[in-house]
């Protein structure tokens, strides 16, 4: 359902087919309440000087492999100091059709993320301090791991494998996985710090909704990076070795591509104010209703009979 949590770091699931760590990982995510401290590399707080508006639309596609036909898009669209990302489904089957886009609204000043589920016309919420302590209790268990991808990816220093070029490209090396990032300059760096905050919040939503893939960390080291740099990435490459490349497996590829645009259209607009609507008329369930399509089929019906 949420598979198209992917415009910002569609990459990273790649990873859950060959690195399905223990279910206490699953257990540390659906946890997301233990106290700690949070990482300093992630952006998710409201503070003041990050807030300012900017508007942008950026377009996504993901690729895997060499195919030619994106696997899923998506349209994010920032206006007010908030961003609306909208998740194209992938094509359905007669047995299964794709059905309607889904909708985050991402609303920092309000230290929330809104998941809504158009199809269903449902919602539910999920506040900062949630992913704020998911973030460090991931972090605390991946350091853990016997496994050296897993015990790698949980940070917190990244320094030592990543490199920047003077053409605005960062590379990131780490044990079987290398991550490429292209970036360009954003408009402004108001517009540079409100796509970092939206990427990062986005990797912890897509860490928390779907365990199993790699945790966020690297990801968030770079977006930090190119965020420092005033930039928006135009282009991010994962390429993963399976456990068996040493046996001549073939390493796979996924790739996002971003494509800015500083300012929005007529249709944008009428977009997020139908966007607005959705969000005001959906029934509110809990996560654990949202993620369950049967248990979302019965609070919808339940919501309508009142």
């Amino acid at each position: 359902m949420h598979a198209s949590l992917i415009s910002v770091l569609a990459a990273d699931r790649l990873s859950a087919r060959w690195n399905r760590p223990a279910a206490g990982w699953a257990i540390l995510l659906a946890a997301g309440w233990l106290w700690g401290e949070l990482p300093g590399n992630v952006a998710l707080a409201a503070d003041a000087d990050l807030l300012r508006p900017c508007v942008m639309r950026i377009e996504s596609e993901v690729f895997t492999d060499d195919d030619e036909e994106p696997v899923a898009r998506s349209l994010t669209l920032f206006r007010d100091g908030i961003a609306w990302d909208f998740l194209d489904k992938p094509a359905g089957t007669a047995d299964a059709p794709a059905g309607k886009p889904e909708i985050v609204l991402h609303d920092p000043a309000r230290e929330r993320v809104v998941l809504i589920d158009p199809g269903r016309n449902i919602k539910t919420q999920i506040e900062t301090i949630r992913l704020e302590r998911l973030s460090v209790s991931l972090s605390a268990w991946a350091r853990k791991s016997d496994d050296r991808l897993v015990q790698w990816a949980g940070g917190p220093d990244f320094g030592a494998g990543m490199e920047e070029d003077e053409d605005q490209n960062i590379s990131l090396q780490g044990p079987r996985v290398r991550y490429a990032v292209e970036y360009t300059k954003a408009p402004s760096a108001e517009a540079a710090n409100a796509y970092r905050r939206f990427a990062d919040t986005a990797l912890l939503v897509k860490a928390l909704l779907h365990p199993g893939g790699l945790p966020p960390f690297p990801r968030l080291a770079i977006n930090r990076r190119v965020s420092a740099a005033e930039g928006i990435p135009s282009q991010v490459t994962l390429e993963l070795a399976s456990p068996a490349a040493a046996f001549g497996g073939r390493p796979r590829l996924m790739r996002s591509v971003h494509k800015l645009h500083p300012r929005l259209l007529t249709e944008d607009l009428k977009r997020i104010e139908e966007a607005e609507a959705r969000v005001a008329m959906a029934a509110a369930v809990d996560l654990a209703s949202f993620a369950d399509p049967s248990e979302v089929v019965q609070a919808s019906a339940t919501e309508a009979a009142k």
